[in-house]
């Protein structure tokens, strides 16, 4: 998991980012059900966080700087074969507050 620190500081570019007019994450529809597709919508793609909440993220935002450092994480934690999921170190409340 990452430093509360370090996410402070990826969440703060983040905001900047989205100030500057960004695509916003969304959470599946369905995940409290337990049921939700595996196809993400048209220019996104799903990821999850450490505590197993899944997100449709937008293409245009893996190109950030704060996500191209959470993957690097998640690359260091994970490594590539993780189930087929791209796993990000940080918990959901993370990325509700990136969006």
């Amino acid at each position: 998991m990452a430093g509360a620190k370090r996410l402070a500081q990826l969440a703060k570019k983040w905001q900047r980012v989205e100030a500057l007019g960004g695509k916003r994450l969304t959470v599946s529809a369905k995940e409290d059900e337990g049921c939700c597709t595996s196809v993400p919508a048209k220019g996104h793609c799903i990821m999850y966080t450490a505590d197993g909440r899944r997100f449709e993220v937008p293409l245009v935002c893996l190109n950030t700087t704060v996500f191209g450092e959470l993957l690097r994480m998640s690359q260091e934690e994970f490594g590539f074969a993780s189930n087929g999921r791209i796993t990000l170190p940080c918990d959901a409340t993370v990325l509700e507050y990136m969006s």
